[in-house]
């Protein structure tokens, strides 16, 4: 009876985890194509969707039901999923930053002004924020983790998520395109380097020495990725694509970048960050693999973004309970963090570009489009709620701020933009 019974358990596992994947993905795709037929990015209809299957609605309408699919066995296996896809996804995000970017002498004065007022205004309000937030609302004695970690998320711009809305606008190659996305590189490398610096000074319970061997191994293990794992993973790459046709994936060079990316996940743990941060260093090691990226977006990252992305905005949707803000002071909260995190990057970024001898109408778009937060706010608010720094309200918060500030890009764009294409046009192959 045992085998049998342990068997039965595992059939049922499998069978409640198969149907949470198969209403993730549809609801996913659906919201997506309702999201893109309202001029709105994919990303951006399964972001919603994914809150949408949780607590807040799906929960609420029919609690009876939400419990059958969700809570009928233990979270460990759509847990699971989501950080092997949020791995992956890092990884991928890792592949597209262009750090070419970097070297454009045009509107040079522009990127710094704007990536420097991008990092500094919004962590100084996030401060501000974490300051005067009541206690009722930190739920937890590392008042000092909390503080950063919400400042840290006031100050991330979603360099995936502007990149392909940016494509669809045709600003890729514009003065105000190269101004922007070398501003959001800029910002998302030294916020990702001030989320790793953070989380470690979280785990370490703020014990300066052991904060100092995080500190310093995470920097060896940069050191050691960059001089001495990026020359040797790039040699593996270009011998194994060499005789291949265009867009060609050997399944071998698969094998070893998929298992380069869990090594890297796993040492990343190991120095005590998260393993999303080995993932994306592997990323940043073999963007310039033109080649690669390539064929690794065809046969890898469409099934990435269609399965993977989808579990990770539910696994955030299924924390996300809107109804935790049950009080009008908790909604006052909300719509000051959603006011002070959108005046730091788009005001801030605003009068950078103004000062930097940019047009009104060319700052606007350029502060807005820094002021998209999406994929990469949702990271870190996920690794702050994992480390308990953030409790359920503010993650909350958060959330409704990545959603707000991710929504109102396209729109505002093509507002500000001429000759935008139409809403239907938008966002087709966002995904």
């Amino acid at each position: 009876m045992a085998p049998a019974s342990g068997v039965h358990a595992t059939e049922q596992l499998l069978f409640y985890t198969l149907l949470q994947l198969s209403i993730i993905v549809l609801a996913a795709r659906a919201g997506g194509a309702l999201a893109q037929r309202l001029g709105q990015a994919v990303a951006v209809g399964e972001i919603v969707t994914g809150i949408l299957l949780g607590p807040s609605l799906f929960g609420a309408l029919a609690p009876d039901l939400f419990a059958l699919v969700f809570r009928s066995v233990p979270p460990q296996p759509l847990t699971i999923l989501s950080q092997v896809g949020l791995l992956l996804l890092m990884f991928q995000i890792g592949l597209e930053f262009d750090f070419g970017h970097l070297r454009e002498r045009r509107n040079r004065k522009a990127v710094m002004a704007v990536s420097a007022a991008g990092l500094v205004a919004p962590f100084a309000l996030g401060l501000l924020f974490s300051v005067l937030v009541p206690d009722w609302l930190v739920h937890t004695p590392n008042r000092l983790g909390f503080t950063l970690f919400v400042a840290t998320a006031f100050s991330i711009t979603a360099l995936p998520i502007l990149g392909r809305i940016m494509i669809e606008f045709n600003l890729t190659r514009s003065p105000l395109g190269v101004i922007a996305i070398s501003a959001a590189a800029i910002n998302d490398v030294v916020g990702w380097l001030l989320l790793a610096l953070v989380t470690a000074l979280s785990v370490s319970a703020f014990d300066p020495w052991q904060f100092g061997w995080h500190v310093a191994g995470v920097v060896l293990f940069g050191a050691v990725s960059w001089w001495g794992i990026r020359p040797l993973l790039a040699g593996v790459v270009q011998r194994q694509m060499r005789d291949q046709p265009e867009r060609t994936l050997p399944p071998t060079l698969m094998g070893i970048v998929i298992a380069a990316i869990f090594m890297g996940g796993m040492t990343t743990y190991q120095l005590g960050i998260f393993a999303i941060f080995g993932g994306f260093m592997m990323g940043v090691l073999l963007h310039g693999e033109h080649r690669f990226v390539q064929a690794w977006n065809d046969k890898v990252g469409s099934f990435v973004n269609v399965f993977f992305l989808p579990i990770f905005f539910t696994f955030t949707g299924l924390r996300t309970d809107i109804g935790s803000l049950g009080s009008a002071e908790a909604w006052g909260w909300c719509a000051l963090l959603i006011a002070l995190a959108t005046l730091g990057k788009f005001g801030a970024c605003w009068l950078a570009a103004r000062w930097a001898g940019l047009s009104p109408r060319e700052s606007r778009i350029v502060g807005i489009m820094m002021n998209t937060r999406a994929l990469m706010e949702l990271i870190i608010i996920n690794v702050g709620f994992d480390l308990g720094v953030i409790g359920p309200e503010v993650f909350t918060m958060l959330v409704l701020m990545a959603i707000f500030s991710t929504v109102v890009t396209t729109p505002a764009l093509r507002r500000w933009l001429p000759g935008t294409p139409p809403p239907e046009g938008l966002a087709a192959r966002v995904q």
